[in-house]
């Protein structure tokens, strides 16, 4: 018979022989801050996956290269070791169908007025278009423009901005974010926090429900979380799942307008962005036509492509068909051939720190009896051209997804040190939560919001497309509070990260990072994950969420 032993019994066992080995070699004993620190060694394989997944012979991880190749044949080689059951037959790998659709040719947008007088906005400096239509040309001509608000047709907050308005076939002007952030008023959404609402790929989304041919959105900096030169310095290339319409359901063009285009186009109708949005604050809004026809064109090119997800399972003993789902994505941007001095994108902590979560956590669950419920484990391509591997699971699941209990994301690791503080991306979204904080207390830490909830990050990573078709997920790792330095400390870091390695190629794996702090985030996501496991708890997403409606609907049937 095999004993086992509670990991805070562990630890607190391996505290106290500490003390007392230090006692006897006449050194100081652990400070308070040191004994405070609780599940800091999770498994002892967790640096050198890390380390592995982001070296240069992964070549920077991108998807339909050399460097998938070799990601994805190491990430079937351990899942194979660990003993994960394959995801169909013998094989790790999902297939994800991709089409690659370069805007090889953009034209300016003209508007022109009743008069017949153009307005011409430069592709790039006045507004960015796209298209994600998998077709070779694109035409939109004198497309009537109107003002529809902040876009949002929001059944559980009671608001519809296209309530009694026919847009077939015209160009749309949005405002970015939601009213909440706009007024900072905690009763009108969720206040400061952005909503799945105020996210741009839905207002996309909600205009080509409404059949509109063109969605604009109006750039406001604090209202997106970043700066024009973000939208016009991104890649204009679009990766899109390969269906069988080739997006004909989505509008013609996406794209953006300037702020001061914007305000032109509004000057130019008698009114301005302060008036038009005092008017979009009310739920009883009514669209405003603008004196003005859109027309753009745009070329592409169109280049098939395929990448994989690799899936690997434990099957339950008592429900198999009821799943907890661990997942991370392995992709990142490759090569960059123009650069003499460092060409890889390693992506270390964006992310191959939640890469090798995802094996520590599997070696982990492998390790010990079997699970009631089956537990899956997803590496996810795709995440940073749009989170299309996500998407395609997420249509194409292994366990039907009104069986899927729950879910677990981790998107770049905490490699700072024990933190104090969880941070919870979406805080107060769902029953999972309160989980979460049990286990963090066990380890004298406390479960907040991160700091920024207004730029939407809950919506931003693999888990968001799972939140959608309603099973809950749950994304949160170490956050700012450091243990050792302090919070301001911990803020600092996160915006070094931000500045000067996210989506950089200097983003590599570093010897020295104190990874107990992931350590401990590995203990929490185990925890959870492993009460799920073996209980007969459904846990859903709090009233009034926005994708409660859809998970109540779903486990009905």
């Amino acid at each position: 018979m095999t004993l086992q032993f509670s990991p805070l019994l562990v630890a607190a066992v391996g505290a106290s022989l500490l003390v007392a080995s230090c006692s006897k070699q006449n050194t100081p004993p652990p400070s308070a801050q040191e004994q405070a620190l609780l599940q800091t060694g999770f498994n002892a394989n967790f640096a050198g996956y890390f380390e592995t997944i982001a070296s240069d012979d992964m070549q920077g991880r991108a998807p339909a290269t050399k460097g998938e190749e070799n990601t994805v044949q190491y990430l079937e080689q351990q899942f194979a070791r660990i003993g994960l059951t394959p995801y169909s037959g013998d094989s790790y790998r999902q297939s994800v169908p991709v089409v690659q659709i370069d805007p090889v040719k953009v034209s300016a947008l003209t508007l022109t007025d009743n008069s017949g007088a153009n307005t011409t906005l430069t592709y790039k400096t006045d507004m960015m278009a796209w298209s994600t239509r998998m077709l070779g040309q694109i035409d939109v001509a004198d497309s009537d423009v109107v003002f529809v608000g902040y876009g949002i047709v929001a059944p559980e907050y009671n608001w519809n901005d296209y309530a009694g308005l026919d847009v077939t076939g015209k160009t749309v002007v949005i405002l970015v974010n939601d009213p909440g952030y706009a007024t900072q008023d905690p009763q009108l959404f969720t206040g400061n926090a952005m909503t799945y609402y105020g996210r741009w790929t839905y207002k996309y989304e909600e205009a080509a429900r409404q059949g509109a041919a063109m969605a604009l959105i109006v750039h406001e900096t604090d209202a997106a979380s970043y700066g024009w030169n973000v939208v016009a310095g991104t890649s204009p290339i679009r990766f899109e799942l390969a269906n069988d319409n080739k997006n004909l359901h989505k509008t013609e063009v996406e794209g953006w307008l300037s702020l001061d285009a914007a305000e032109k186009l509004f000057a130019a109708n008698g009114t301005s962005l302060k008036q038009l949005r005092e008017q979009a604050l009310s739920k009883d809004f009514k669209p405003v036509p603008l004196n003005a026809k859109a027309s753009l064109s745009i070329s592409n090119n169109l280049r098939e492509l395929n990448s994989s997800n690799v899936i690997g399972y434990i099957q339950g003993s008592e429900k198999p068909d009821e799943a907890i789902i661990y997942m991370a994505h392995w992709d990142h941007f490759g090569l960059d051939f123009s650069r003499p001095d460092d060409k890889v994108f390693n992506g270390a902590q964006d992310n191959a720190g939640g890469v090798a979560a995802l094996l520590a956590l599997a070696e982990q669950f492998k390790a010990g009896p079997a699970p009631k419920r089956s537990v899956a484990f997803l590496a996810v391509t795709v995440e940073e051209r749009g989170l299309l591997g996500s998407a395609w699971y997420a249509n194409n699941p292994l366990f039907a997804l009104n069986k899927t209990v729950a879910g677990i994301n981790m998107d770049v690791i905490n490699v700072y040190g024990p933190m104090r503080d969880v941070m919870v991306f979406g805080y107060g979204s769902s029953e999972l939560e309160p989980i979460l904080e049990k286990y963090a207390k066990a380890q004298n830490r406390y479960t907040a919001p991160e700091p920024t909830p207004q730029d939407g990050f809950y919506y931003r990573s693999d888990h968001f497309n799972l939140a959608k078709k309603g099973v809950p997920m749950l994304y949160a790792r170490g956050g700012v509070d450091s243990f050792i330095h302090g919070k301001d400390w911990g803020l600092e870091q996160r915006r070094i990260y931000v500045r000067d390695y996210y989506h950089k190629v200097n983003d590599e794996f570093d010897p020295g990072w104190d990874l107990r702090g992931a350590q401990q985030d590995l203990h929490l996501y185990y925890q959870v994950g492993h009460e799920l496991a073996n209980s007969d708890s459904w846990p859903n997403w709090y009233q009034g969420k926005e994708f409660r409606a859809v998970r109540d609907a779903s486990v009905q049937q």
